[in-house]
């Protein structure tokens, strides 16, 4: 926690992020890896703890554990109380123990939710330096290895602390779907010795077929990216036609609230030339009740999940294009 305190004094702007580079262990990746398939299949998502400890405006990620699968059912389970007696194991076996985060798997990219974002906000409020781990094992499991780190930016912190998600308040912080998350690098480290045992072992193992790399098949990612992104599509008009109604309905209130208005200063004037008094005071805001405002994150967070979809397909695309131009020059070199 010390070293939480010193990082935190010497930044020279509060605003500023107080992590900007993540360096995670190959231990840890390994685990995260091995936890999606010992209890992930197909949508499930599996989570975890992160814990390492944070150096200058590094933070080092050397250990984790996962959540357990519980049910409804295991109403005596709690959480928390199993998050400080496995804290409180590693410490007693000299493994790094301070809390740093938490990771979560996602399917085709859909992890930008709610969910989420309220998780998100209650480690950062409580951990400064805290970041979420997304790994995505469908990209990993066709030989890349998909594993990002996010943070919520200083502003969606600000919104988040005063819980204020009116249509006005986002616009006075001036916050977009791409200013809800910061993204920051990641480095995995091993150890020399670690280093040497995998160059072993990629001496001793067959050279793997890696034909598959150059195959020019989509299959089905680029389909089940597109039909996912056509159902965020469908979400956010229904949230555009909901904020629509609002905008049309605020407008008639305030159209009926002038009309009321200028009927009683005419009345009043009336009244007035008759030597009558005129009418007794009446509180107009009770009268005219503003129609609730729908709640704009949840729209925020469609837009920032469709420019997530966009952005792999962008990706995966560019791919293949560039796979399909070589197999174009290939085959005119050939004839």
């Amino acid at each position: 926690m010390a070293s939480r305190k010193e990082s935190a004094a010497s930044g020279s702007n509060p605003m500023d992020s107080p992590v900007k580079q993540i360096q995670i262990d190959g231990l840890v990746v390994l685990k995260i890896i091995k936890h999606y398939q010992e209890e992930g299949q197909g949508s499930e998502v599996v989570q975890g703890v992160l814990l390492g400890l944070v150096v200058e405006d590094r933070l080092e990620i050397t250990n984790c554990f996962p959540f357990p699968q519980h049910t409804e059912d295991d109403v005596d389970f709690d959480e928390v109380q199993y998050q400080m007696e496995m804290m409180r194991s590693l410490r007693h076996v000299n493994i790094d123990h301070l809390h740093v985060g938490w990771y979560q798997s996602t399917f085709y990219g859909s992890f930008v939710s709610r969910a989420l974002l309220d998780s998100q906000f209650s480690y950062q409020h409580a951990i400064e330096e805290s970041v979420v781990l997304i790994y995505d094992p469908i990209k990993t499991a066709q030989g890349s290895l998909c594993l990002k780190a996010y943070r919520l930016t200083p502003k969606l912190m600000d919104i988040c602390k005063e819980k204020d998600f009116t249509p006005e308040a986002l616009k006075k912080a001036c916050i977009g779907f791409e200013h809800m998350f910061e993204e920051v690098p990641i480095v995995i480290k091993n150890s020399h010795l670690i280093n040497v045992l995998l160059l072993d072992l990629q001496e001793k193992s067959t050279v793997a077929d890696k034909h598959e790399l150059l195959n020019l098949s989509s299959s089905n990612h680029l389909e089940k990216s597109l039909q996912l992104l056509m159902d965020r599509v469908d979400d956010m008009s229904q949230d555009i036609v909901k904020y629509n109604t609002y905008c049309r309905n605020l407008t008639k209130q305030q159209q009926q609230k002038q009309q009321y208005l200028q009927r009683r200063q005419q009345e009043n004037t009336q009244r007035q030339s008759r030597g009558e008094p005129p009418l007794p005071e009446e509180d107009i805001s009770k009268m005219f009740k503003p129609p609730q405002a729908p709640p704009r994150m949840d729209t925020l967070l469609i837009a920032g999940q469709i420019n997530n979809y966009c952005q792999n397909i962008k990706e995966f695309t560019s791919q293949n294009l560039g796979k399909l131009f070589m197999a174009e020059a290939l085959q005119g070199h050939s004839s």
